[in-house]
């Protein structure tokens, strides 16, 4: 007689003696094996506690995080233990045990995704990203966010698998689905297609970056940062607060321009359009002044150069350099406003200049009171428009 054989007698003899029905010994019994449970759970978490003091950073987290996910696995434990041995109907047995069943590869769903989350909290602890030179912090924290909601969705289609699994009917299907290959498996895939090529997107992303968190980028015409990447899109912060959503595989398939691809250090651009008598060596004394004196600037470059010559006016191209793409922005801002002012209040014949020149006529009295000749005359001055 197998020892279970004789826990159901013993159970049965005790149920006959007490005189109460079926249903309510076996209520009876998993209450006991809750409570059970609970107490259990307790005189446990305060054994490994004690046990994890010195245990590094992962584990005593985890220990923490996986109280709940641990009371509810001693509680389905206790119940599929109590549903074999109490006196319940074959089928509300089997039926109870499949529930319990079902609720055990949550709680393991639940418990991966407590681990993934601790462990990618502490790998990124590692990296500051509110510093100048923040190029690493924001590389690993691209892949840690790609790479771990790409692991959250697999995480979530395995635990709900092995859970559908265990119903016959949802397995069979599912498995004719995969095997067979027939109209229906063709229609779920090119259903998922775009999904499916958006999560390879991602997890080609995370591993080649051609973009990351807070990169600036201009797409489509527009300038902004990369704000947040999913699964399935990127959001980008315009610089008006605006935002633009595209799929990952844009980022894959289209060209589009990373000011900070390699380092968020930038050098910045100013045109200026001047006339020819404009003084070139003083303007390149004013800009050098103007970086120097700006805190934005970040000691690296301050050029100016003639780089076109037009009809009326030639081009002064004014280079500065700052530690990222917003600091540039502002610096050209201040530069180009400052170089403005400066030209207009010291040298106001540098600014572009229309010269028209004017031929007067000169009246002649022919002797005829109604006839008169002109004659041209030389060039007399040129003047602004």
């Amino acid at each position: 007689m197998s020892p279970y054989e004789i826990v159901d007698r013993l159970i049965d003899q005790v149920g006959r003696q007490l005189g109460w029905p079926p249903w309510a010994f076996s209520l009876s019994l998993m209450a006991l094996a809750l409570v059970a449970a609970l107490v259990l759970h307790e005189i446990l978490v305060r054994l490994v506690r004690r046990a994890m003091r010195r245990a590094d950073e992962f584990w005593r987290p985890l220990v923490v995080r996986t109280r709940r996910p641990g009371r509810w696995a001693l509680v389905i434990a206790a119940l599929a233990a109590s549903s074999t041995i109490a006196p319940l109907p074959e089928a509300q047995a089997a039926g109870l045990r499949h529930l319990l069943l079902i609720a055990f590869i949550v709680l393991l769903g639940w418990t991966a995704y407590i681990a993934l989350d601790i462990a990618t909290a502490l790998y990124m602890r590692r990296f500051r990203t509110d510093v100048a030179d923040n190029l690493l912090a924001r590389k690993h924290l691209t892949q840690v966010r790609i790479l771990r909601r790409a692991l959250i969705i697999l995480i979530f289609i395995v635990t709900a698998g092995l859970a559908l699994m265990t119903v016959s009917g949802v397995r069979q299907w599912g498995v004719s689905l995969l095997a067979a290959g027939g109209a229906a498996s063709i229609i779920v895939g090119l259903a998922l297609q775009p999904l499916l090529s958006n999560l390879i997107a991602g997890i080609q992303i995370a591993m080649t970056q051609p973009i990351r968190i807070d990169d600036a980028v201009v797409v489509e015409g527009e300038w902004g940062n990369i704000e947040e990447i999913t699964a399935t899109y990127v959001v980008i912060r315009i610089w008006d607060q605006r935002r633009l959503v595209l799929p990952l595989s844009y980022f894959l398939q289209k060209p589009f321009q990373n000011w900070t691809r390699e380092t968020a250090e930038l050098i910045g651009v100013v045109f200026l359009h001047v006339d020819y008598a404009a003084p070139v060596p003083a303007i390149r004394a004013k800009l050098e002044e103007i970086a120097r004196a700006s805190p934005l600037w970040d000691g690296r470059a301050a050029v100016l150069q003639v780089t076109e010559l037009r009809e009326r006016t030639m081009e002064l191209r004014c280079l500065v350099s700052a530690r990222n793409a917003g600091e540039a922005f502002d610096l050209r801002c201040e530069v180009r406003e400052k170089l403005v002012a400066f030209l207009k209040d010291e040298h106001p014949e540098a600014l572009p200049l229309e010269r028209i020149e004017v031929r007067p006529r000169e009246a002649a009295y022919d002797g005829d009171s109604r006839s008169f000749s002109a004659r041209q005359t030389r060039p007399e001055s040129t003047g602004r428009a």
